[in-house]
């Protein structure tokens, strides 16, 4: 999380010095990512993490939801306006930085949901690999523009950004890429209430119980006294 945090800062303050939509997209991704770690931590805080995961993956999707509906406004006022971006070079070494750290980083987070059967914590490994994928696409769109001049380009891979957010808010709203098959539906049993049926049911077999206990004591108290007679 602390490597988020930073590069969240350095490429926010680097993306508005150098009027670059995709280098602050990107640092808007970081700041998603922060705050899906901060989700995690909440969840498992919890003595039951299961009875948080489909919340928890409701915020990780609205965190989705807030970065894409921030960077199209952005990229599209740049292309109408025809602002073009500065060179980055700053921007650049960190687009290559992310984009062999976060793959590790990603299939880290991925394994560790696998292994604690969490939905919310596989998301969170999937929102890592796309800020990998985000990593390429700002590093295209900044060479173009110092290499070749296409302005343009960083306004579109912004716009890249945007809709990757909008489909990975999607799929973890609708809690799809699920680590284990039936886990949810084991996580809701777990946390469920009983029904009335269910309650009626086990006080129907406790009354049982304690009617033949009764009996059972009856006829042992009875037996000494029918054999001295």
């Amino acid at each position: 999380m602390a490597y988020n945090v930073i590069e969240a800062v350095l490429a926010i303050s680097w993306g508005r010095a150098a009027d670059s939509a995709a280098l602050v997209g990107f640092g808007l991704d970081s700041t998603v990512e922060v705050a899906s770690g901060l989700v995690i931590l909440w969840q498992f805080r919890h003595q039951v993490p299961e009875s948080r995961e489909h919340t928890a993956r409701r915020l990780i999707a609205v965190s989705f939801f807030a970065l894409a509906a921030y960077v199209p406004a952005d990229s599209l006022t740049a292309l109408a306006t025809g602002q073009r971006p500065d060179t980055a070079p700053l921007g650049i070494a960190l687009a290559a930085t992310s984009l062999a750290v976060m793959p590790l980083l990603s299939w880290a987070q991925r394994r560790t949901g696998r292994q604690l059967g969490s939905g919310s914590v596989v998301a969170d490994s999937t929102q890592t690999l796309l800020c990998t994928y985000l990593s390429a696409v700002l590093l295209l769109g900044l060479l173009a523009n110092a290499i070749l001049g296409w302005w343009w380009l960083d306004s579109v891979a912004a716009l890249v950004i945007a809709a990757v957010a909008v489909r990975e808010g999607l799929e973890s709203w609708r809690g799809e890429d699920c680590c284990a098959p039936g886990f949810g539906q084991q996580a809701a049993s777990r946390t469920r209430a009983p029904t009335p049926a269910a309650t009626a049911e086990r006080g129907a077999t406790d009354a049982l119980s304690t009617r033949q206990g009764r009996c059972l004591s009856r006829r042992v108290s009875s037996g000494p006294t029918s054999g001295q007679a």
